[in-house]
Parts: structure tokens; C-alpha cells; sequence
């Protein structure tokens, strides 16, 4: 071989590695040929395939009762804000009468691999926009090859609540804080993280600024929310407390309470009754949910009057940091939310180090669900027995890794900002 056929090879190899075509072709294929391979069926009342350990049964069984003429925060209370809850009801309905599991999970699921795909786009306008075309390109190939994002499209509705997440960022980089505050509103009716937003902008945008950001934002969560209690408040309103009402579960929290189980609710007959949404399935709390709360918010505080980089790498460690510190104080821990963590630590902190912590952190969140858990079936869904030690020691495994990456973006936002990325 000449050495200009190896340059031109190895320019080759450059030019399809910067193809951005090429890895949504690769991206988008790969997902749905494992859909394909693995489809998710109900056999015997068994649930088997691609979907197995996911929440995808629970939405068709919920959907169900939209089948049976009976709506979400109208007939049943849900766990969940309006748009996962009504996106549910929509696409049963949508599939005509007693569609079968498998057409429901293709669907819902096929709606969460388009919004994976946006968030694969946004973030690579945002890495470009903070390190240039270059590690952009390389870190939408790591996402790409990450096994969490693309397995909880095929479990639960994460995907499409950081692409809300992950929108309102881009237009905030892009100073378009209108549109930036529409989609953290439209974000926190599919789950409230995106809300957390708000902290950032508090930080980096002049009082008024942020005091119209937070208006639409709060406009745009009241109008629906008022809508839905005046309908019927009393299904409504468990769908704002029943998540943080919930005995703990998956922490450090819930070592200390002694719960080991799932943050899962009660029997579908239970959405008739909205006292059930505040039972607690499960000890209550030794450390009160007010006191982590207020620790975070002293936490939150402390690194808000600290922060030196205002510029747009600053930007996004910040809204990382600040989802990391509402995930810790958590009663709960839900592995899905790594699909929220991943991206924006990849913008936050581009490093090998943080690569390899990411796939550590994936590591632990299996082995813990369902590893552990699906060897619980004789003890009612419990870890028990000689799963405790390894179960405690993956979570507070995990809760360190959490931990040393607020620690790794404080470091950062005491840094001097970087001119051209100044906000």
C-alpha cells in the first residue's frame, strides 16, 4: 500500500465518522431491528421481549381503561403529569378497538425512538455550539453506543422528557428564552425535572429575564393543570403529589428506612380511589422528606452565590448539577433517569473519564434493576437474604458516582469562563 492510498483511507474513515447521515442511518436502524428481533408480546399472561422489565404493560393496562371509556384525572388519578398520562390514553385509542400489546408497545415505543433521535440532534447543536464540530461528532457516536437511552425507549417515556429538557438548553444557549421557557412548561407536564431549569436561569439571566421566563413557564403548566381541577380535582391532584408521597426506595434513603423494594403503586383498581395515591407501601421515612429538601435547597444555594463561569459551558454544568442535587435528595432512585443525566454530563464534562463513569453508572443501575430484582419473585418483590449486602453496595456505589460528578461540576463552575462562550 502507497502512502497515498493510506492517507486516502484513513481520510475515508474520517469523512464517515463525521457523517452525521450515516449515524442516524446506523442509530435509527439498529433500534428498530432489535425492536424487531425482540418484540414485546403478552404469551399466558407472561410479558416477553425487548419490553420485559419496562413500564410498557402498565401503560397498556392503563390504556385500557380509556378503552373502556374512562379517562386520566377524570374517571382515575395518575402518577403521572398530562402529557405521558393522555399520551397513553391517546395511542390506545388511536389503534382502534382492543388492540393488542404488541401494536401498543410498537407505537408508544416508535413515539420514544423519535424523540431519541431529536435528542441525539440536540445535542449535537449544543456540543457543537460548546466544543466545535469535531467533539460533537464524537460524542453523538458515544451516545449513540450507550445501552441506557436505548433500552428505556423500549421501557418508559424518559427519552421524550429530556428532549423537553434538552430543547429548553438549546434555546436558552440561544438566548430564544421564550421558546426555551414554552418547551421547560410543556417539559415539567411530562415530568417536573425540566422545571429545574429555572435555578440556571435565575443564575445567568438578568432578574426580569428570568422573571418572564418563569411566568410563561408557570402559565403554561397552570393553564392545563387548571383545566384538569376543575374537571375533577380530586383525580387531578394525585398526579402533582403522588411520586414524592411514595415510601423510599432504590437510595440511601431507603437503607436507612429499611425498604427494599420498587417505587412501584398498588393494583390498577386502585386509580378509582385517590386516597390510595398517599398510602405508603412501605416504612416511612427515618431522615423527613423536608429536611433533604431543605438541605439540597442550602446545597443549591451555596453553589448558586459561588458560581464564576457565565458563559454557556457554565450554562449547562449548572442546570447538570442542579438535576443531580434534586435526584440525591430523592427519596427515590429511578434507573430511567439516567436518559437525563447522560446527555448532559457528555456536554457538561466531554472526558474519558466521565465516558467510562457513564457506562459505570449503567453498570450499576442493571445489575441493581433487574438483576437483583428479578430474583425476587419468592419474596414478593423484596430484596432479601444474601441480596442485601450487593444491593446496598450498588447503591451507595451509585450514590458516590452521583456525588463525585457534583463535585467534578462545581470544579467546573469555578472555573474562569471562556470569552467567546460568554452568555
Amino acid at each position: 500500500m502507497t502512502v497515498k492510498s493510506a492517507t486516502r483511507d484513513q481520510l475515508s474513515i474520517v469523512g464517515l465518522l463525521s457523517d452525521f447521515r450515516l449515524l442516524l442511518i446506523l442509530y435509527f436502524s439498529f433500534r428498530v431491528l432489535i425492536f424487531l428481533v425482540y418484540q414485546p408480546l403478552i404469551l399466558n399472561e407472561t410479558e416477553v421481549g425487548i419490553a420485559v422489565g419496562g413500564d410498557f404493560r402498565t401503560y397498556f393496562f392503563l390504556g385500557q381503561l380509556t378503552g373502556e371509556g374512562l379517562l386520566p384525572f377524570r374517571d382515575w388519578w395518575s402518577e403521572f403529569p398530562p402529557i405521558p398520562a393522555y399520551l397513553i390514553a391517546g395511542i390506545y385509542e388511536l389503534l382502534g378497538e382492543t388492540p393488542s400489546y404488541t401494536s401498543f408497545a410498537w407505537f408508544f415505543g416508535t413515539l420514544m425512538l423519535f424523540a431519541d433521535v431529536g435528542n441525539l440532534f440536540l445535542i449535537r447543536r449544543i456540543a457543537t455550539r460548546l466544543h466545535g464540530d469535531q467533539t460533537a461528532m464524537a460524542l453523538c457516536w458515544i451516545y449513540a453506543l450507550l445501552v441506557a437511552p436505548a433500552i428505556f425507549m423500549w421501557w418508559n417515556f424518559e427519552s421524550l422528557v429530556t428532549f423537553w429538557l434538552l430543547l429548553s438548553v438549546w434555546w436558552l444557549l440561544r438566548k430564544a428564552d421564550v421558546s426555551s421557557a414554552l418547551a421547560a412548561g410543556i417539559g415539567a407536564l411530562t415530568k417536573f425535572t425540566p422545571a429545574l431549569l429555572l435555578g440556571a436561569v435565575f443564575r445567568f439571566r438578568k432578574p426580569q429575564h428570568a422573571a418572564r421566563y418563569t411566568v410563561i413557564a408557570a402559565a403554561v403548566f397552570a393553564v392545563i393543570y387548571g383545566t384538569l381541577f376543575l374537571q375533577n380535582a380530586r383525580m387531578t391532584a394525585p398526579s402533582l403529589t403522588a411520586q414524592f408521597g411514595k415510601a423510599s426506595y432504590q437510595t440511601v434513603w431507603a437503607l436507612l428506612d429499611g425498604n427494599y423494594r420498587t417505587g412501584n403503586f398498588g393494583p390498577l383498581e386502585d386509580r378509582f380511589d385517590p386516597a390510595k395515591a398517599s398510602e405508603i407501601i412501605g416504612n416511612p421515612s427515618v431522615v423527613p422528606g423536608w429536611l433533604r429538601l431543605a438541605v439540597a435547597a442550602g446545597i443549591g444555594l451555596w453553589v448558586f452565590t459561588r458560581v464564576r463561569r457565565f458563559d454557556e459551558r457554565g450554562l449547562v454544568a449548572f442546570v447538570a448539577l442542579t438535576l443531580l442535587i434534586f435526584f440525591l435528595q430523592a427519596q427515590g432512585w429511578s434507573p430511567q433517569w439516567q436518559v437525563q443525566i447522560i446527555p448532559l454530563m457528555l456536554l457538561a464534562l466531554p472526558s474519558r473519564i466521565t465516558i467510562l463513569s457513564l457506562v459505570t453508572l449503567m453498570a450499576l443501575s442493571f445489575v441493581e434493576y433487574p438483576m437483583l430484582f428479578i430474583r425476587t419473585g419468592d419474596t414478593d418483590g423484596a430484596i432479601s437474604g444474601g441480596l442485601v449486602l450487593p444491593y446496598a453496595l450498588v447503591i451507595i456505589t451509585r450514590t458516590l458516582l452521583l456525588i463525585s460528578f457534583c463535585v467534578e461540576l462545581y470544579r467546573k463552575l469555578r472555573q474562569q469562563p471562556v470569552p467567546e462562550l460568554a452568555l
